[in-house]
């Protein structure tokens, strides 16, 4: 891509990224360090560092083009050398950086909306109290979970990670990870995620403990000044209610300095898709497949 120089996502680079990241005007959850870390292996992740922006890619399956990462509104995107070269299409364009490229570059931007890559926002507060009607079937289920176990709630700390990789290898035991290839990426990004938690700076999480066994984990960070997103979360099976539970203390134990709760995509998946609607999201960070015609 014109003269960038890509490489492979690694830590050594962590800290200078996060200052890019934090500069971003609208940052989504797909491109949090913890996530281009964890998915690394998975989607062959690369950057490459401009004066002011990162530019990211996957090599596979197959080369895509990902956002630049950076002070968007600084920019001149008209006189950016990377867009004049040639015909380029990029993934997971955030809807903020999109619009800027039309408003700037005209009909040379055709765009496409990738609703699976939408970020899901939730109201802190709400997932936090399930108050009101619009919840009462999540709360019966919270309840319930309280009354038929007793369970202890523990903010996760480097001396959990150990007990987090062995619940989520029975978890991928019990998935059948197997016979699924995404199931097994996802379990490798987040087995790369826990191995760095003493390396990758404010990861935070929460577990659930049943008779002294860890029955459920969440792990999330701050994304923002006003979001906290979650990353990852799994129950042990058996346990009624344990997804709700986790979700609604976790939020209720990391979430009171945010506004929003970020749970991430759905990636077209039905089933998640249903799953995350029904915790009422206030809004989406949206997201498009932008394609850029040369100058």
């Amino acid at each position: 891509m014109s003269d960038l120089q890509f490489s492979p996502i690694s830590l050594d680079r962590m800290h200078e990224y996060n200052e890019r990241f934090a500069k971003c005007p609208s940052p989504s959850s797909d491109y949090s360090f913890t996530n281009l870390w964890g998915w690394a292996e998975e989607y062959g992740l690369e950057w490459a560092w401009s004066t002011t922006h990162v530019w990211v890619r996957q090599t596979r399956p197959d080369v895509r083009y990902w956002a630049p990462l950076g002070p968007w509104n600084e920019v001149d995107w008209s006189q950016c050398p990377l867009l004049k070269a040639g015909e380029r299409v990029f993934n997971r364009v955030p809807q903020q950086l999109m619009e800027l490229w039309q408003a700037q570059l005209g009909d040379r931007v055709q765009v496409e909306e990738a609703r699976g890559q939408w970020d899901y926002l939730y109201s802190a507060e709400e997932l936090a109290t399930l108050s009101g009607n619009k919840f009462h079937k999540k709360k019966n289920h919270v309840n319930q979970f309280k009354k038929q176990y007793m369970f202890e709630y523990h903010p996760l700390t480097p001396d959990c990670v150990e007990h987090v990789i062995a619940l989520q290898e029975e978890w991928c035991q019990w998935r059948e990870c197997e016979e699924s290839e995404a199931l097994l990426a996802e379990n490798e990004a987040i087995v790369r995620v826990l191995e760095e938690w003493d390396v990758i700076p404010g990861l935070v999480g929460g577990a659930i403990y049943i008779d002294g066994e860890m029955a459920a984990y969440t792990v999330g960070e701050k994304l923002t000044e006003d979001t906290l997103v979650v990353h990852f979360e799994k129950a042990r099976n058996g346990y009624r209610g344990a997804y709700q539970a986790i979700n609604n203390l976790f939020v209720a134990a990391e979430g009171a300095d945010y506004t929003y709760v970020n749970r991430e995509q759905d990636l077209d998946d039905e089933g998640l898709r249903k799953a995350k609607l029904s915790y009422h999201p206030v809004d989406f960070l949206r997201k498009y497949t932008v394609t850029v015609a040369p100058a």
